[in-house]
């Protein structure tokens, strides 16, 4: 790329003014600087000219042509401000506010949140205008972050009347024409297990003890894993199919559910619910004490869950036999002791071929009454959370397996290990925390799996194990398999929830092509398609007509090798299936964001210790203990001197009194501002007082041997007394040095934040919200892979 290089691309915008066109392809940023960004809004489609470049060589550019405008509904809070009314739009990436004339705000009151249609488009000169077209409520009403989410992120959340029309004909049970060609288990004892919180259950499984290959005695297991039949109800080109591959995903939120499918499907007649009968496919598998599974077989069936269980109470029963969950459950306890047999011994398979195993913790919001968070728990995984991700990781990896040796396309679930600059990064980390590891150039699933055994037992394995994860690419959807990193599968895809996931359909319909020795042509259906806001150009209105179909990359053409309008209309469903899946993740985090804001502004002026969790140029996140909610603290709020960010050992140090901030660092915050609109949390450290835990000093000499915290034989009162002194000489240290002087911190040697969100677009990293970790919010997170 050289200077007046003209990129096509789509807008992003920033919540600081300035603003980056990301190209078709999504390999080229160009920042666009607030002044030109006035003429445009975030997720407009563009044409830049390439004006400069910066000093790290990133391209800087300037509109030339604005090919089309986003034409959706902005979201935003009206307001009456000067006697002028305005929108303040609750994405702030959109960057200015919404003029309303007096006659278009709809009756709507200040204050109040409402969808907003663009009558005028904004220029260089003039703000946009535009007029209300639905009032949501009160800010503070019940739902109102879920009502919000859904639109900010255009989450379809309402179901077609055509679609409304083919469900309400479907039946209420099961017919005789169901039932043709498919294999009667409905005498077979399969059970659900699933969250007490879960309201459609899409897999059942069982599990016998039988004789694999020659022996003359058990030695293995027939594992069955069934799933329940959507294609059978769900076909191509039908109303039905059209919203569900527009939706991708179903969606969760705490206390509700955006479904893919109408309730009459997804909790009816496509859940397993126990004790009727329902379609399923199966995965009929055949399982060594190695393992390994030996075959497989598929088929259509018709079976009757014969319980719903919960994790809960299936740890229960394993945990003691002659529990009152046991004696409750007695003729399902041999079944789910052979799961249990089955699990334990795909667990030895896992281990042989190296699959990444990092122990994270999950959290679960619990609301009250009028949808706020009454308190965030974490999430127990239990063993029979591991049987069931066992047994679907297999009925998975089978399915891939099927069609891949079939040469039958599909979507494939890919993930891939680190790019050479996560791999760098990753490696030069490693080498600073001096822990006698590292990873190789063409680095395995094995090399990651060892490194977080190795560290398990470390104060810091948490932040070591997320910086691994960090490491990793994003999972996605493809039509090119090249194979699961994390899980070390050479093929995996997903085909264990086609209630919530409409990639799973598709693997679904392939296999049954495949089982009736024919072959399925993929045609998608005739929806607006989030590919446009990805790589592939979008057709008129948004529509994706054949024509408009992507250009299948190189790489990818060689791997497939299809007619060129099939490969692209896989390449396209494999793109919006991620796009979607990302889109969905997104809405569900800003809810949790949002909850989290209101319940930390009921704490402003409270004190909680914390561990720092990650660190950035422009300061510290901290995830506080027992609350499981993460702020910032700001780099200026860490005292009066500069502060340098080394990138390799994930800290801040400060240039003048040596003062380290580093990941896995305990410190003493208290809360001191909470921004519902940006959902943000800011944290204020505590400085004085003999309760502060572990200071930056004391993060600073952990792991260094016999004087750090946590040697051999020293109790827990003992170490923290030890981070205690610790902190308190790294304090006095700092006032010598310091002598007083009050110089602001500085945000890697560059005045201001606005210029350290410079280095990326602010929406695809923290950029200063508030998170969690891993939130599981009423459905199966813990399989998804």
């Amino acid at each position: 790329m050289s200077l007046m290089t003209e990129i096509v691309g789509t807008v992003q915008g920033h919540r600081d003014g300035h603003g980056f066109v990301i190209s078709d392809d999504g390999e080229i940023n160009v920042y666009v600087p607030p002044q030109e960004m006035r003429s445009v809004m975030h997720r407009d489609r563009v044409k830049v000219r390439v004006l400069r470049f910066d000093r790290k060589g990133r391209p800087e550019g300037q509109v030339l042509e604005i090919l089309e405008r986003r034409k959706t509904p902005i979201i935003g809070r009206l307001l009456h401000e000067g006697g002028a009314w305005l929108v303040a739009p609750e994405d702030r990436r959109f960057g200015q506010d919404i003029l309303i004339p007096a006659k278009g705000i709809a009756n709507a009151e200040p204050g109040q949140v409402v969808s907003v249609e663009l009558t005028e488009v904004p220029s260089l000169h003039a703000q946009p205008v535009g007029r209300v077209v639905e009032v949501l409520g009160g800010i503070d009403d019940p739902g109102m972050e879920i009502e919000i989410a859904v639109r900010k992120y255009e989450v379809p959340h309402q179901f077609n009347e055509d679609v409304l029309a083919q469900a309400a004909k479907l039946p209420e049970k099961l017919r005789p024409a169901d039932r043709k060609n498919r294999i009667d288990l409905t005498d077979v004892p399969l059970v659900t297990i699933d969250g007490e919180d879960a309201r459609d259950f899409d897999d059942a499984v069982y599990c016998e003890p039988v004789k694999v290959g020659r022996s003359k005695t058990p030695n293995g297991w027939r594992l069955l894993v069934a799933i329940a039949d959507v294609s059978h109800y769900v076909k191509p080109g039908e109303p039905l199919d059209r919203d569900a591959y527009e939706r991708a995903t179903s969606v969760y939120f705490p206390r509700r559910v955006i479904p893919m499918l109408p309730e009459k499907l997804s909790n009816g007649l496509c859940s397993l619910n126990p004790d009727v009968d329902r379609l399923s496919m199966v995965c009929d598998m055949l399982v060594t004490a190695e393992g390994e599974v030996h075959a497989y077989q598929f088929f259509p069936a018709v079976i009757c869950s014969h319980a719903r269980l919960t994790y809960t109470e299936v740890a229960a029963i394993l945990g003691n036999t002659r529990g009152p969950e046991a004696q409750r459950r007695g003729d399902l306890v041999p079944h789910l002791l052979h799961l249990h047999e089955v699990y334990r011994a795909l667990l030895k398979s896992r281990a042989t071929r190296g699959a990444v195993d990092f122990e994270t913790t999950e959290t679960q919001i619990v609301c009250d009454d009028n949808g706020r968070i009454a308190k965030i728990v974490p999430r127990v995984r239990t063993e029979a959370h591991r049987l069931i991700e066992e047994a679907m990781l297999a009925a998975n990896v089978c399915s891939a397996d099927f069609i891949s040796k079939a040469k039958q396309p599909s979507l494939y679930r890919v993930h891939e290990g680190p790019t050479p600059e996560k791999r760098t990064l990753l490696k030069n980390y490693l080498k600073a925390l001096g822990l006698g590891l590292s990873i190789s150039d063409e680095p395995t699933p094995g090399e990651f799996q060892a490194l977080a055994q190795a560290s398990k037992d470390r104060p810091d394995a948490q932040q070591i194990h997320t910086m691994l994860l960090r490491s990793m690419q994003q999972a996605i959807y493809t039509p090119a398999n090249s194979g699961h990193f994390g899980l070390a599968y050479e093929a995996y895809t997903h085909f264990t929830s086609p209630i919530r996931r409409y990639p799973d359909l598709l693997v679904h319909r392939v296999i049954k092509a495949l089982l009736g020795s024919g072959r399925y042509i993929l045609k998608l259906p005739p929806v607006e398609s989030s590919v446009s806001r990805f790589k592939a150009r979008p057709g008129k209105g948004g529509m994706m007509p054949a024509k408009a179909l992507p250009k299948v990359p190189a790489k990818v053409a060689a791997r497939i090798k299809l007619p060129p309008e099939e490969a692209a209309a896989w390449e396209t469903a494999g793109i919006h299936c991620s796009a979607n899946e990302r889109r969905a993740d997104e809405a569900s985090r800003d809810v949790e964001a949002w909850l989290k804001c209101m319940f930390m502004r009921e704490r402003l002026g409270e004190e909680y210790g914390g561990t720092v969790s990650t660190v950035t140029s422009f300061g510290l996140f901290v995830h506080l203990d027992g609350l499981y909610v993460e702020g910032l603290i700001h780099i200026t709020e860490l005292g009066g001197e500069y502060f340098r960010f080394d990138e390799a050992r994930q800290e801040l140090r400060g240039e003048r009194s040596g003062v380290r901030y580093a990941v896995g660092a305990r410190v003493r915050v208290q809360v001191s501002r909470v921004d519902l609109d940006s959902r943000k949390i800011d944290f204020r450290l505590v400085k004085d007082g003999e309760d502060q835990s572990s200071g930056a000093g004391g993060a600073r000499r952990r792991g260094r041997g016999s004087d750090a915290p946590g040697r051999s034989g020293a109790s827990a009162q003992d170490e923290l007394a030890d981070v205690q002194r610790l902190d308190r000489e790294t304090k006095r240290a700092a006032k010598r040095v310091g002598g007083g002087e009050n110089v602001k911190g500085q945000v890697g040697g560059k005045k201001g934040k606005a210029r350290a969100d410079r280095d990326a677009p602010a929406s695809a990293g923290r950029g200063g919200s508030v998170a969690a970790g891993r939130v599981s919010v009423g459905g199966k997170t813990s399989r998804k892979r």
